[in-house]
């Protein structure tokens, strides 16, 4: 069994939009409030709460807040549960300490049950008078729960959780090494290459004029208001078309190839590089990656990571030679020893694909230099 999540766009009327900004500002009070509550507990007396402890204060709460009430109270608890998942996340080293929600982001909150789709195909929320819903697809499996959310721009959309069994698709087509990069997005050793399409690089002569026409608005005032949606609304079409072309992308991969083999980049500590920085987030390498792995279970794909200290594009495909004066902006180069010429991305696909086979630590010569550093990488895949 799995998990398959449908997103629906929802257009609800004047007074639906003023019950759903109640249920967003209650849940975002509600997440604000005990993630003060626990953070200064645990500095005075070095003790932290959990869900326990805040469904048991959450009733309390209400009593002191009579309006807390007038929402549904299982959005209330869904969003201590997911304060609760921000607390283990930052625990486990995996996400950055919680932060206080904002109103003018994005706000959403999560219905858990008594919830249905009408006949006339509109979404039944607690509480509620039926919202308009446009259901693009067919849903399939047992619906589990809805997430209701407002983006920074005003769009509702609907996310709704089925629950189904998904079979994976037995494995089929070619074995080929993937390479990610800044000139060119995608690069396979068929060789075949996707290039960049730079979506935030075209926007943003328009978004600076939008932003230098924000700043100049009164705080507070209607003026300020329209002109931050006109700047969420850049931000928004930049992010739904890298997306939408970072899905098409995958889906070719995942469907023409039964193993891909990938580097597991630390994107974390390359973005930390101030002069690619920008270009690096505008990429979205880990937003691709994340695309890549659902789909190859999904269509019978296996995807392999190969270590990230591994030298692919140092590394002669041919003989094994290691270039140590490879800087970033040798997009090609010759092997010493083979005579080799190398396109840079290519070379670093063919590596990939041979590491992950096994091949590397038969073919590695001796004169190879720094030959311990690719047997650690073999004992840590291998492992």
């Amino acid at each position: 069994m799995g998990n398959k999540t449908y997103r629906f766009r929802l257009y609800p009327n004047q007074e639906q939009q003023q019950f759903l900004a109640k249920c967003f500002g209650c849940s975002r009070f509600v997440y604000n409030y005990f993630l003060r509550l626990t953070t200064d507990i645990y500095t005075d007396c070095q003790k932290s709460l959990r869900y326990k402890e805040w469904a048991k204060l959450l009733t309390s709460l209400k009593k002191e807040f009579e309006w807390l009430n007038e929402v549904n109270s299982q959005a209330l608890q869904q969003t201590l549960k997911n304060l609760e998942t921000a607390y283990s996340r930052f625990f486990k080293g995996l996400a950055k300490f919680p932060r206080f929600k904002k109103r003018s982001n994005k706000q959403s909150f999560r219905v858990p049950q008594h919830f249905s789709i009408t006949e006339e195909s509109k979404l039944k929320l607690p509480k509620m008078t039926p919202i308009k819903m446009v259901i693009h697809r067919e849903i399939e499996g047992e619906i589990k729960s809805v997430t209701i959310t407002k983006t920074a721009s005003g769009k509702y959309y609907a996310s709704i959780v089925t629950e189904l069994e998904i079979s994976k698709a037995p494995l089929n087509g070619e074995k080929i090494g993937l390479d990610l990069g800044l000139k060119d997005f995608v690069i396979t050793s068929k060789p075949e290459k996707f290039p960049n399409p730079r979506y935030f690089q075209r926007s943003l002569r328009r978004l600076k004029i939008r932003q230098r026409r924000l700043s100049r608005k009164v705080k507070d005032s209607n003026n300020r208001n329209k002109a931050r949606v006109r700047v969420a609304k850049i931000h928004e079409k930049v992010a739904n078309q890298r997306l939408d072309y970072q899905h098409k992308i995958s889906l070719k991969l995942t469907n023409e190839n039964q193993v891909i083999s990938c580097e597991d980049l630390n994107i974390k500590g390359i973005v930390k590089n101030r002069k690619l920085a920008k270009q690096i987030s505008d990429v979205a390498w880990g937003q691709f990656l994340t695309l890549l792995e659902y789909k190859g279970d999904i269509y019978g794909c296996e995807i392999k990571r190969v270590d990230r200290f591994f030298p692919s594009s140092k590394r002669c495909s041919n003989c094994g030679y290691i270039k140590e004066d490879l800087t970033l902006k040798d997009r090609e180069w010759t092997c010493r020893e083979c005579h080799a010429h190398h396109d840079r991305d290519i070379n670093a696909c063919w590596n990939l694909l041979q590491f992950s086979d096994g091949y590397i630590e038969q073919e590695v010569s001796e004169s190879t230099p720094n030959q311990t550093v690719e047997m650690q990488c073999i004992k840590s895949v291998s492992s």
